[in-house]
């Protein structure tokens, strides 16, 4: 179907800008000898892991939901962690997991015996464990994602370790990174190495988390693996793992909508469109951030200024402003940019407000649908 036929509000994915990105993610896992792998907290569309899976077939899970998504649909490596497991889920994640990562001593002490009877057993796959770290290497500005703020709930500090790790602990785990570059990375590790330096060359594997935006425009990618390349020789014998988010689906998809009014208060107009930036772009009120527009022109242009408004009842579902060069109307299409990463996942049913229909736009030929929402889902969800 024609994008133009497509009834409003609808996500749209682009393949060939997937593609685009897997195809520099995996150049970067080639040339630097790391492995990447996708984290589906960032993005769970798995009628989209046909392509994904030509490329990266290993995942990040932080639930038994995303570790049951990959072992279906994408692959069975999986890498797991947790603040937290319990008595009830801990049994699965090892018969589906390749890799635990624990959140502190205290959780693997918890849960050691049941690894070692585990991989113990004929037939079984064995299982690595992992520590999650804190490296106290804030490169972050906004607080809500950020994992090394002092008093945080992620990792375990360094004057907090023992001499001598636990017998079974096999991998280092960190996460200080959010949209950030190489030379973000680049100060992160030299902390790192200055905190955790002894206990990384006793090792198998080193875990660098996510956050890496190695697909946005102006990343130095060389850096990058210039980075990683340096990190080998100096610990030759651990295996690096990165698991981005953002970076697989950054700007592969957009969101469409349509204005269905235009009201004004005090001299402020919004267009108020018929979709919530609450229910179907959270981040944009969580992060904050303000996504660009494709009709809509730059601030330092004159134009027509409007706030958008979402079409719930929260009196915040609202993003201010945008210029155009003509008056908004009830009918003009807006499309919001890059709405594939952070999303869909995010989205909620608030108000009971419809969810919109999600759309892949092939390299060549017709969209083609790929979920469409109704009441029932809705209902089930309180069922």
């Amino acid at each position: 179907m024609g994008k133009d036929k497509i009834k409003t509000p609808y996500y749209i994915v682009y393949e060939d800008k997937l593609r685009k990105n897997l195809q520099l993610i995996k150049d970067v896992e080639t040339k630097a000898n790391v492995k990447i792998i996708m984290a589906f907290k960032a993005n769970a569309l798995w009628k989209t892991f046909p392509i994904i899976s030509e490329y990266v077939t290993s995942s990040t899970a932080s639930s038994l939901n995303e570790m049951k998504l990959s072992l279906e649909y994408l692959g069975n490596e999986v890498h797991t962690y947790c603040p937290v497991y319990t008595e009830e889920t801990f049994p699965k994640f090892l018969e589906g997991s390749t890799h635990i990562t624990f959140n502190s001593l205290s959780q693997f002490e918890k849960f050691k015996e049941s690894v070692n009877k585990h991989n113990a057993e004929e037939g079984k796959h064995k299982v690595s464990c992992g520590l999650r770290v804190n490296p106290q290497c804030s490169v972050i500005d906004t607080d809500i994602y950020n994992p090394c703020l002092p008093g945080s709930r992620f990792g375990v500090l360094a004057q907090d370790l023992p001499e001598n790790l636990p017998e079974g602990l096999e991998g280092f785990h960190f996460h200080a990174l959010c949209e950030s570059d190489s030379h973000d990375l680049e100060k992160v590790l030299v902390a790192l190495k200055e905190q955790f330096g002894k206990w990384l060359q006793k090792l198998k594997w080193l875990n660098m988390g996510g956050g890496h935006l190695m697909t946005r425009k102006g990343y130095d990618i060389n850096h990058l693996i210039n980075v990683l390349n340096d990190f080998h020789k100096e610990y030759p014998n651990l295996e690096l793992i990165m698991e981005p988010g953002s970076a697989f689906t950054w700007q592969t998809g957009d969101l469409v909508t349509q204005v269905l009014d235009v009201v004004e208060n005090s001299g402020i107009k919004t267009a108020i469109i018929d979709a919530s930036f609450a229910c179907h772009m959270p981040d944009c009120l969580e992060m904050p951030y303000k996504p660009i527009v494709e009709e809509a022109i730059g601030d330092d242009e004159s134009g027509f200024r409007y706030r958008l408004g979402g079409n719930s009842c929260l009196s915040g579902d609202f993003v201010d402003g945008w210029n155009f060069t003509k008056e908004i109307k009830p009918g003009d299409i807006l499309t919001l940019k890059d709405m594939n990463h952070y999303t869909t996942v995010k989205t909620n049913m608030f108000n009971g407000i419809q969810h919109p229909s999600i759309w892949l736009q092939p390299i060549s030929g017709e969209a083609v649908k790929l979920r469409e929402f109704t009441y029932e889902d809705y209902k089930n969800r309180m069922d």
